[in-house]
């Protein structure tokens, strides 16, 4: 029973800071597009970028958490 809760600790604190982090990008990418229409493909293709970044943690604490449900 308590490596259920590991596992489900595991990815839920995991998808805390992707999921803060993605919308602390998004909002000053989106107000940056909106200042200077010109730059917006450079703007966006960081973003997507940055986005992925964070996304891969994400995904890391997935992996654990099965790893640790699997693991019991």
């Amino acid at each position: 029973m308590s490596y259920q809760l590991a596992a489900a600790l595991a990815i839920g604190l995991g998808a805390i800071g992707p999921g803060i982090g993605i919308g602390l990008l998004a909002g000053p990418a989106l107000a940056a597009m909106g200042r200077n229409p010109d730059a917006a493909g450079t703007i966006r293709t960081n973003l997507l970028l940055s986005i992925v970044f964070a996304e891969a943690v994400a995904i890391y604490a997935l992996v654990i958490s099965i790893l640790i449900y699997l693991g019991k």
